[in-house]
């Protein structure tokens, strides 16, 4: 939220001819396009219009949905969207060491974390019968045609807003607009710059105390995604247990990261990573960094609060804390 909150003090320091903004749900979070110039009105409708089909398409809970029918299905031809992102996905698993994974849904169902169940810490039996079918060699791709093992379940939320984010931006371009941001819950896409030509600054929220920012990052055509663990978590005998569950030991990652943001020109990397690094801690995270020809750049900030940052962002971040290049 905000994220939101910092975009919105920058609308309200211009003034342009023709703007348009919309806010709705979908994919369980609040959404906000913000378009700028001639058929901003039209380019955001379109916008929201495709969202709101990804999340028809993607849900893990909607009955009319891909996913929901491949899960029961298990062998199902499907549209290319949910194809390219499955794809996409295995891409991501591969370049993370599995530290991200679409096919955890039974992990997060153990735990809980959908909004028709009860969070609960599971059993070692619930947790053994969760693995059968994880891991990215469960999947089977042939064409458009998707074959998953029996014991196998995927949810592609971890990168449904990053996806939704690019095509909804691609959807602002075409529509000849030059000037937007949009923000789907924790993810921010820019397109272009401000209307005045400046870069959009995009808060970061303090993991302490989400009211407040820990820092700020100017950007242009980017994306800017955060996943952290106090986003969504349950508290059990005093101890938080938060969503974001490690593919490889079944529980929350506790990796000694609290927050990550990547920001990338890739929303659909972009979302899978801020979970990925999160998961594999701050050394992996900086491995795979120098191992990525600059495919995004991140700010992380660690459980006793020491902040990195990328080297290509650090013109264009600001903290009132210290902060280290990673």
């Amino acid at each position: 939220m905000l994220i939101l909150l910092s975009v919105a003090t920058v609308f309200s320091a211009c003034s342009f001819d023709e703007e348009y903004g919309s806010e709705f749900f979908a994919m369980d979070t609040v959404m906000t396009i913000n378009a700028y110039g001639k058929n901003s009105k039209n380019a955001v409708k379109s916008a929201e219009k495709e969202i709101l089909a990804l999340d028809e398409l993607l849900s893990v809970t909607n009955e009319n949905s891909d996913v929901y029918k491949l899960n029961k299905e298990k062998s199902l031809k499907l549209s290319e969207e949910t194809v390219e992102l499955i794809n996409r996905g295995q891409e991501i698993s591969n370049l993370t060491n599995g530290a991200f994974d679409i096919t955890t849904e039974p992990l997060s169902r153990a735990w809980g974390f959908y909004s028709n169940l009860k969070n609960h810490i599971p059993s070692k039996k619930e947790l053994n019968k969760a693995f059968r079918g994880i891991g990215s060699e469960h999947i089977k791709i042939n064409k458009n045609t998707i074959t998953l093992d029996k014991n196998t379940f995927i949810d592609l939320g971890g990168i449904a807003k990053g996806y939704a984010s690019n095509k909804s931006a691609d959807i602002l371009k075409k529509n000849g607009i030059e000037s937007a941001i949009i923000s789907l819950g924790g993810n921010v896409r820019t397109v272009g710059t401000k209307p005045d030509g400046s870069l959009w600054n995009v808060g970061i929220a303090d993991p302490d105390d989400n009211s407040k920012e820990i820092g700020v990052v100017a950007v242009d055509n980017k994306a800017v995604i955060t996943s952290g663990g106090y986003q969504r978590y349950f508290e059990q005998r005093g101890k938080k247990y938060h969503h974001i569950i490690n593919p490889k030991t079944g529980y929350p990652a506790e990796s000694g990261l609290k927050s990550v943001t990547v920001i990338s020109d890739d929303d659909t990397l972009a979302d899978g990573l801020s979970t990925a690094l999160f998961v594999m801690g701050l050394d992996k995270a900086k491995e795979l960094y120098q191992k990525s020809g600059n495919l995004f750049d991140c700010v992380l900030i660690t459980d006793d609060n020491r902040i990195f940052i990328t080297d290509n962002i650090k013109n264009n971040f600001s903290s009132e804390k210290d902060f280290e290049i990673l």
